[in-house]
Protein backbone atom coordinates (compact mmCIF):
# COMPACT_ATOMS: atom_id res chain seq x y z
CA UNK A 1 0.00 0.00 0.00
CA UNK A 2 1.58 3.52 -0.93
CA UNK A 3 0.28 7.15 -0.58
CA UNK A 4 0.60 9.45 -3.30
CA UNK A 5 0.10 12.73 -2.57
CA UNK A 6 -0.66 15.79 -5.25
CA UNK A 7 0.93 19.12 -4.66
CA UNK A 8 -0.69 22.29 -7.00
CA UNK A 9 2.53 24.10 -7.98
CA UNK A 10 3.46 27.32 -10.63
CA UNK A 11 4.48 24.89 -12.52
CA UNK A 12 1.30 22.58 -12.50
CA UNK A 13 0.71 19.44 -10.43
CA UNK A 14 3.27 17.54 -8.84
CA UNK A 15 3.21 14.17 -7.14
CA UNK A 16 4.92 13.17 -3.54
CA UNK A 17 4.82 9.79 -2.44
CA UNK A 18 6.10 9.91 1.20
CA UNK A 19 8.05 6.80 2.34
CA UNK A 20 7.26 4.52 5.56
CA UNK A 21 9.27 7.09 7.73
CA UNK A 22 6.98 9.44 7.25
CA UNK A 23 3.65 7.59 7.55
CA UNK A 24 4.97 6.34 10.94
CA UNK A 25 5.71 10.16 12.13
CA UNK A 26 2.57 10.82 13.21
CA UNK A 27 1.93 7.91 15.02
CA UNK A 28 4.93 8.51 16.73
CA UNK A 29 3.90 11.85 17.85
CA UNK A 30 0.57 10.84 18.90
CA UNK A 31 2.22 8.04 21.30
CA UNK A 32 4.78 10.88 22.51
CA UNK A 33 1.50 13.25 22.83
CA UNK A 34 -0.47 10.21 24.50
CA UNK A 35 2.77 9.25 26.97
CA UNK A 36 3.26 12.79 28.14
CA UNK A 37 -0.33 13.22 28.61
CA UNK A 38 -0.50 10.22 30.67
CA UNK A 39 2.71 11.59 32.97
CA UNK A 40 1.58 14.74 32.90
CA UNK A 41 -2.16 13.40 34.85
CA UNK A 42 -0.04 10.60 36.74
CA UNK A 43 1.98 13.34 38.06
CA UNK A 44 -1.20 15.52 38.93
CA UNK A 45 -2.64 12.45 40.37
CA UNK A 46 -0.07 11.75 42.83
CA UNK A 47 0.32 15.16 43.73
CA UNK A 48 -3.22 15.25 44.67
CA UNK A 49 -3.15 12.16 46.79
CA UNK A 50 0.06 13.80 48.50
CA UNK A 51 -2.09 16.60 49.09
CA UNK A 52 -4.61 14.51 50.07
CA UNK A 53 -2.83 12.72 52.82
CA UNK A 54 -1.03 15.86 54.28
CA UNK A 55 -4.41 17.39 54.55
CA UNK A 56 -5.85 14.18 56.39
CA UNK A 57 -2.73 13.98 58.64
CA UNK A 58 -3.08 17.27 59.61
CA UNK A 59 -6.34 16.73 60.34
CA UNK A 60 -5.42 13.81 62.66
CA UNK A 61 -2.43 16.11 64.24
CA UNK A 62 -5.45 18.34 64.78
CA UNK A 63 -7.78 16.41 66.37
CA UNK A 64 -5.06 15.22 68.15
CA UNK A 65 -4.03 18.17 70.12
CA UNK A 66 -8.09 19.09 70.87
CA UNK A 67 -8.19 15.89 72.47
CA UNK A 68 -5.03 16.63 74.26
CA UNK A 69 -6.56 19.87 75.44
CA UNK A 70 -9.92 18.60 76.73
CA UNK A 71 -7.78 15.92 78.64
CA UNK A 72 -5.92 18.81 79.89
CA UNK A 73 -8.74 20.72 80.98
CA UNK A 74 -10.33 17.64 82.94
CA UNK A 75 -7.72 16.91 84.58
CA UNK A 76 -7.42 20.67 85.59
CA UNK A 77 -11.09 20.66 86.66
CA UNK A 78 -10.38 17.88 88.69
CA UNK A 79 -7.53 19.31 90.43
CA UNK A 80 -9.36 22.36 90.99
CA UNK A 81 -12.31 19.99 92.68
CA UNK A 82 -10.08 18.27 94.65
CA UNK A 83 -8.55 22.03 95.71
CA UNK A 84 -11.94 23.18 96.34
CA UNK A 85 -12.56 20.29 98.39
CA UNK A 86 -9.11 19.81 100.33
CA UNK A 87 -9.76 23.62 101.13
CA UNK A 88 -12.88 23.26 102.50
CA UNK A 89 -11.97 20.31 104.78
CA UNK A 90 -8.97 21.65 106.39
CA UNK A 91 -11.17 24.94 107.16
CA UNK A 92 -13.35 22.70 109.02
CA UNK A 93 -10.83 20.69 111.02
CA UNK A 94 -9.00 24.16 111.80
CA UNK A 95 -12.50 24.93 113.17
CA UNK A 96 -13.10 22.00 115.12
CA UNK A 97 -9.56 22.00 116.65
CA UNK A 98 -9.54 25.68 117.39
CA UNK A 99 -13.26 24.89 119.14
CA UNK A 100 -11.61 21.72 121.29
CA UNK A 101 -8.74 23.66 122.11
CA UNK A 102 -10.63 26.59 122.96
CA UNK A 103 -13.23 24.06 125.33
CA UNK A 104 -9.92 22.36 126.81
CA UNK A 105 -8.04 25.51 127.59
CA UNK A 106 -5.04 24.31 124.91
CA UNK A 107 -4.83 27.13 123.06
CA UNK A 108 -1.82 28.00 124.25
CA UNK A 109 -0.43 24.39 123.13
CA UNK A 110 -2.07 24.33 120.25
CA UNK A 111 -2.70 27.41 117.75
CA UNK A 112 -4.26 26.02 114.84
CA UNK A 113 -3.81 29.76 112.84
CA UNK A 114 -0.11 29.30 112.55
CA UNK A 115 1.30 27.16 109.85
CA UNK A 116 2.53 23.80 111.05
CA UNK A 117 6.53 23.70 110.63
CA UNK A 118 7.95 20.87 108.61
CA UNK A 119 11.32 20.04 106.96
CA UNK A 120 14.37 17.66 106.87
CA UNK A 121 16.83 17.47 104.36
CA UNK A 122 15.94 15.85 100.74
CA UNK A 123 17.13 14.51 98.12
CA UNK A 124 15.95 16.04 94.53
CA UNK A 125 13.62 13.69 92.78
CA UNK A 126 11.50 13.09 89.58
CA UNK A 127 9.27 16.33 88.82
CA UNK A 128 6.15 14.88 89.31
CA UNK A 129 3.05 13.91 87.07
CA UNK A 130 -0.39 15.67 87.43
CA UNK A 131 -1.49 11.98 87.35
CA UNK A 132 0.54 11.97 90.32
CA UNK A 133 -0.43 14.25 91.64
CA UNK A 134 -4.32 14.19 92.03
CA UNK A 135 -3.54 11.17 93.08
CA UNK A 136 -1.86 12.31 96.06
CA UNK A 137 -4.58 14.78 96.94
CA UNK A 138 -7.32 12.79 96.94
CA UNK A 139 -5.12 10.35 99.44
CA UNK A 140 -4.74 13.45 101.53
CA UNK A 141 -8.73 14.15 101.09
CA UNK A 142 -9.39 10.49 102.42
CA UNK A 143 -7.27 11.09 105.60
CA UNK A 144 -8.60 14.21 106.38
CA UNK A 145 -11.88 11.90 106.26
CA UNK A 146 -10.62 9.86 108.23
CA UNK A 147 -9.18 11.90 110.68
CA UNK A 148 -12.22 14.34 111.04
CA UNK A 149 -14.69 11.78 111.90
CA UNK A 150 -12.43 9.56 114.50
CA UNK A 151 -11.07 12.47 116.45
CA UNK A 152 -8.56 10.44 118.30
CA UNK A 153 -7.58 14.21 120.48
CA UNK A 154 -11.19 13.72 122.36
CA UNK A 155 -10.12 10.72 124.50
CA UNK A 156 -6.75 11.82 125.43
CA UNK A 157 -7.86 15.51 126.23
CA UNK A 158 -10.81 14.57 128.01
CA UNK A 159 -8.31 11.52 130.22
CA UNK A 160 -5.84 14.40 130.90
CA UNK A 161 -8.60 16.87 132.17
CA UNK A 162 -10.62 14.65 134.51
CA UNK A 163 -13.65 15.75 132.50
CA UNK A 164 -15.40 11.97 132.89
CA UNK A 165 -18.30 13.86 134.80
CA UNK A 166 -19.34 15.33 131.24
CA UNK A 167 -18.62 12.07 129.96
CA UNK A 168 -20.69 9.82 131.78
CA UNK A 169 -23.60 8.66 129.90
CA UNK A 170 -26.93 9.28 132.09
CA UNK A 171 -30.89 10.11 131.36
CA UNK A 172 -32.92 10.38 128.77
CA UNK A 173 -32.16 11.73 125.50
CA UNK A 174 -35.69 14.26 125.52
CA UNK A 175 -37.17 17.21 128.50
CA UNK A 176 -40.49 16.12 127.54
CA UNK A 177 -42.33 12.38 126.32
CA UNK A 178 -42.14 8.93 127.13
CA UNK A 179 -40.89 5.26 126.34
CA UNK A 180 -42.63 4.24 123.97
CA UNK A 181 -40.72 1.00 122.56
CA UNK A 182 -38.16 -0.62 125.07
CA UNK A 183 -34.81 -2.41 124.23
CA UNK A 184 -35.14 -6.32 123.21
CA UNK A 185 -37.12 -8.23 120.76
CA UNK A 186 -40.82 -7.02 119.75
CA UNK A 187 -42.75 -6.59 116.77
CA UNK A 188 -42.15 -4.89 113.95
CA UNK A 189 -44.97 -2.10 113.45
CA UNK A 190 -44.15 -2.49 109.31
CA UNK A 191 -44.13 -6.20 109.30
CA UNK A 192 -45.15 -7.95 112.31
CA UNK A 193 -42.22 -10.37 112.58
CA UNK A 194 -40.59 -10.68 115.91
CA UNK A 195 -37.23 -8.72 115.23
CA UNK A 196 -34.49 -7.21 117.57
CA UNK A 197 -34.91 -3.56 118.80
CA UNK A 198 -31.86 -2.58 119.40
CA UNK A 199 -32.27 0.76 121.01
CA UNK A 200 -34.70 2.61 123.22
CA UNK A 201 -37.91 4.83 121.80
CA UNK A 202 -38.71 8.16 123.49
CA UNK A 203 -41.83 9.48 122.09
CA UNK A 204 -43.12 12.81 122.42
CA UNK A 205 -44.04 15.94 120.55
CA UNK A 206 -43.09 17.00 117.18
CA UNK A 207 -40.13 19.39 116.90
CA UNK A 208 -39.45 19.13 120.91
CA UNK A 209 -35.84 19.31 121.97
CA UNK A 210 -33.49 16.36 121.33
CA UNK A 211 -30.37 16.45 124.07
CA UNK A 212 -26.96 14.77 124.09
CA UNK A 213 -27.05 12.13 126.78
CA UNK A 214 -23.24 12.98 127.28
CA UNK A 215 -20.55 15.22 126.04
CA UNK A 216 -18.24 14.49 123.16
CA UNK A 217 -17.82 14.70 119.61
CA UNK A 218 -20.47 14.93 116.93
CA UNK A 219 -19.32 11.66 114.09
CA UNK A 220 -22.32 11.59 111.97
CA UNK A 221 -25.00 14.45 111.79
CA UNK A 222 -27.32 13.58 108.71
CA UNK A 223 -29.62 11.08 106.80
CA UNK A 224 -28.57 7.35 107.46
CA UNK A 225 -31.26 4.35 106.04
CA UNK A 226 -34.03 3.39 108.84
CA UNK A 227 -32.27 6.27 111.02
CA UNK A 228 -34.02 9.22 109.06
CA UNK A 229 -32.10 12.20 110.41
CA UNK A 230 -29.11 10.77 112.71
CA UNK A 231 -26.77 12.18 114.93
CA UNK A 232 -23.70 10.59 116.17
CA UNK A 233 -21.90 11.10 119.29
CA UNK A 234 -18.25 9.66 120.47
CA UNK A 235 -17.63 10.43 124.01
CA UNK A 236 -14.42 8.19 124.28
CA UNK A 237 -13.53 4.83 125.81
CA UNK A 238 -15.09 2.97 122.91
CA UNK A 239 -18.43 5.06 123.71
CA UNK A 240 -21.04 6.27 121.63
CA UNK A 241 -25.19 7.27 121.68
CA UNK A 242 -27.29 7.78 118.21
CA UNK A 243 -30.46 9.43 117.95
CA UNK A 244 -32.27 8.99 114.90
CA UNK A 245 -35.53 10.37 113.17
CA UNK A 246 -35.27 14.06 113.92
CA UNK A 247 -36.64 16.23 112.01
CA UNK A 248 -33.97 18.63 111.86
CA UNK A 249 -30.90 18.84 113.12
CA UNK A 250 -28.51 21.61 114.90
CA UNK A 251 -24.71 20.18 114.91
CA UNK A 252 -22.57 19.27 112.37
CA UNK A 253 -19.94 16.34 112.36
CA UNK A 254 -16.86 17.63 114.45
CA UNK A 255 -18.66 19.87 117.17
CA UNK A 256 -18.04 19.12 120.48
CA UNK A 257 -21.11 19.12 122.69
CA UNK A 258 -21.62 19.40 126.01
CA UNK A 259 -24.01 16.90 128.18
CA UNK A 260 -27.25 18.07 128.03
CA UNK A 261 -27.08 20.31 125.10
CA UNK A 262 -29.82 20.08 122.40
CA UNK A 263 -28.64 18.43 119.10
CA UNK A 264 -31.66 17.60 117.12
CA UNK A 265 -35.50 18.27 117.13
CA UNK A 266 -37.99 15.35 117.45
CA UNK A 267 -39.53 14.08 113.85
CA UNK A 268 -40.42 10.84 112.12
CA UNK A 269 -37.93 10.30 109.34
CA UNK A 270 -36.67 7.48 107.90
CA UNK A 271 -38.39 3.69 109.23
CA UNK A 272 -40.62 5.28 111.90
CA UNK A 273 -45.02 5.52 112.69
CA UNK A 274 -44.78 8.87 114.69
CA UNK A 275 -42.62 11.37 116.06
CA UNK A 276 -40.45 9.84 118.88
CA UNK A 277 -36.65 9.81 119.30
CA UNK A 278 -34.85 5.89 118.46
CA UNK A 279 -32.14 6.22 120.78
CA UNK A 280 -28.83 3.77 120.92
CA UNK A 281 -25.96 3.10 123.03
CA UNK A 282 -22.90 1.38 121.14
CA UNK A 283 -19.78 0.05 122.91
CA UNK A 284 -16.99 -1.04 120.62
CA UNK A 285 -19.30 -0.63 117.78
CA UNK A 286 -22.31 -2.67 118.98
CA UNK A 287 -25.38 -1.93 120.33
CA UNK A 288 -26.07 -2.90 123.65
CA UNK A 289 -28.98 -2.09 126.09
CA UNK A 290 -29.51 1.56 126.71
CA UNK A 291 -31.75 0.91 130.17
CA UNK A 292 -28.56 0.97 132.34
CA UNK A 293 -28.06 4.49 130.99
CA UNK A 294 -30.96 6.21 131.10
CA UNK A 295 -32.11 4.93 134.87
CA UNK A 296 -28.80 5.28 136.18
CA UNK A 297 -27.86 8.35 138.70
CA UNK A 298 -25.90 11.24 137.43
CA UNK A 299 -22.36 11.17 138.17
CA UNK A 300 -21.82 13.99 140.73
Amino acid sequence: MSITVLIQGRNGIARWQPSKRWLILPIMLLVAGAGVVYYSVDKFSRQQTRVDNERQARKVQLQQVEDLKHATESQLATLAAHVARMQAEVTRLEAMGQQVAQTYNLEDQFDFSVRAGVGGVSDLGQSIELDQLIQDMHAMIQRMDYAKVQIPLLETVASNLHIEQERYISGRPISKGWLSSPYGLRNDPFNGRRTMHKGIDFAGSEGAKVIATASGVVTWAGSMFGYGNLVEIDHGNGLRTRYGHNKNIDVSVGDVVAKGAKIASMGSTGRSTGPHVHYEVLRGGHQIDPSKYVYRKANN
